[in-house]
């Protein structure tokens, strides 16, 4: 970790932008694939407990919905903007490259729910019953900015029906961990849960300068 800090401010950027690169092909191309392979909510077991499984969110990430699709769409990129002139102020302040590194898998994830919504709705046809067609001659499934974001990482460790004595749930089914996500999701929470473990003081004094 010692070597890694004593990089230099342009290879800090350098490494910073290799990572955006490498999370952003490794989740677009995984995401295509998905979409012009599958139809949706068909699945395929790898893992008793891991499952690709195709399905769209039109919100934010996890699923959860919040916002208008067009508001959603513009508060990303204003989100991913800002990420973007943070990241350049930290190496410009010659920050730790692992600080540093952390705000570039925040950004990655952000800037690649981002394409999807922006961009799909355009450049592919719906997937309902159908494996999608890329830039089909007779439009896309939906404008720009109103596209929906591609999930598919689905891990139930335990799936299961309640007992009938348990309060309100009793006897319906559990699934734990229930929410779908991709790869730009990953990024983020990853990027997130390590600025929250080793950089908490690094975060609060960038941003109270």
């Amino acid at each position: 970790m010692g070597d890694l800090n004593q990089l230099t401010k342009k290879q800090k950027a350098w490494g910073a932008i290799a990572i955006v690169l490498l999370l952003l092909l490794l989740d677009q191309a995984f995401k295509i694939w998905i979409k012009t392979h599958m139809h949706l909510h068909e699945h395929y077991d790898v893992f008793p407990w891991f499952q690709i499984y195709f399905t769209e969110n039109p919100g934010m990430a996890f699923g959860w919905e919040i916002l208008d699709k067009w508001l959603l769409s513009v508060f990303r990129i204003v989100a991913v903007l800002v990420i973007a002139y943070y990241i350049f102020t930290l190496i410009k302040r010659n920050y730790s490259f692992g600080y540093v590194a952390c705000m570039a898998l925040i950004f990655a994830g952000a800037l690649g729910n981002i394409i999807d919504c922006v961009f799909y709705g355009v450049i592919f046809d719906h997937s309902y019953g159908q494996i999608a067609t890329f830039m089909p001659e007779s439009g896309g499934y939906a404008t720009l900015l109103h596209g929906k974001v591609v999930d598919m990482l689905y891990f139930p460790l335990v799936q299961t029906v309640l007992p009938e004595w348990f309060p309100l749930w009793g006897g319906e089914e559990f699934v734990f961990f229930r929410p779908i996500f991709n790869i730009a999701d990953s990024a983020i929470c990853v990027g997130v849960f390590i600025l929250l473990l080793f950089y908490r003081h690094t975060l609060s004094g960038s941003l109270s300068k």
